[in-house]
């Protein structure tokens, strides 16, 4: 398999097969964002996909393909069904193939297109939340508004195709804290995603973000502070079917939370925690880690 740079993917695909059909990020202006940066984007052509494709069809069966990097979505329809396509043809076993994608590349996609990316094996779309509260995300410049975020979502899961959304705790700052996390749960209470991965923000040298931390602009939460935020964007958050996790190795508290059934009782834990305020509860600082 070649792979140009370093290559991300979400953590419940540590078992999949990476495959690279792009370069980078095609916007790369999220302020927080380090993981593309380096990289001039483009979409690989289907003559590197195929050669790598059929590299991976040697290996024996593989349940589960995941498409890098990080938007793949942006690829145009005919290009994505022509992997997909492939895929299927040589990969033995294969039963889902997942993919990065934010809210503007979804919607320049119909539901329909999505439906046929489904028939042809895409079964988890991977979106970028980060906040449901405008001016946070006018803060780190992501290029959809929160109308676009939840239009987005609602139409991946009006395509049948599985919604993970990722948010992130801490990305509104002190100042932003309490408005970040109501509003972050009443927008995934209009998405009502099947998946949630909350992360915490870690500031990366070389990001604009480190410039608001270090003129003073951003002011980070403490920890109790950002497990504050789980409790209310979790207290907030009024979903169907949900599995919420906060375990990714960035967060103080890890918690796994089958959503509405296990709320009140990840609410008692957070409030315990909070109440005490003992270091000895969370995670040590020398195993947070993106």
């Amino acid at each position: 398999m070649k792979y140009e740079g370093m290559i991300y993917r979400p953590p419940s695909e540590a078992n999949s097969l990476i495959l690279q059909v792009a370069v980078g990020c095609s916007y790369n202006r999220c302020t927080y964002c380090h993981s593309f940066q380096g990289k001039t984007f483009r979409i690989k052509s289907f003559e590197e996909i195929k050669e790598d494709i059929d590299e991976a069809s040697t290996y024996g069966a593989i349940p589960r393909v995941f498409l890098a990097d990080g938007d793949a979505l942006v690829i145009p329809q005919k290009d994505l069904v022509r992997i997909l396509i492939y895929l299927k043809l040589k990969i033995r076993g294969l039963e889902r193939v997942g993919i990065y994608a934010n809210a503007v590349d979804v919607l320049k996609k119909s539901v329909d297109e999505l439906r046929e990316l489904k028939e042809l094996g895409l079964g988890i779309v991977y979106l970028g939340l980060e906040s449901g509260n405008p001016e946070v995300l006018r803060r780190i410049r992501k290029n959809a508004s929160v109308e676009q975020m939840i239009q987005a979502g609602r139409r991946v899961k009006e395509a049948g195709i599985l919604l993970s959304i990722t948010v992130l705790l801490g990305i509104g700052g002190v100042e932003l804290s309490r408005e970040h996390a109501e509003d972050t749960g009443k927008v995934l209470s209009e998405m009502d995603p099947e998946y949630v991965g909350a992360l915490s923000l870690i500031i990366v040298p070389g990001t604009p973000i480190e410039e608001e931390l270090r003129t003073g602009k951003l002011v980070l939460p403490t920890p109790f502070e950002l497990i504050r935020e789980l409790g209310i964007m979790i207290a907030n958050c009024r979903v169907t079917d949900c599995f919420f996790a906060s375990n990714h190795a960035s967060n103080y508290l890890p918690l796994r939370v089958r959503m509405p059934a296990e709320k009140e009782k990840a609410l008692e834990l957070i409030r315990g925690v909070l109440e005490r305020k003992d270091p000895d509860l969370l995670r040590p600082e020398y195993m947070r880690a993106l």
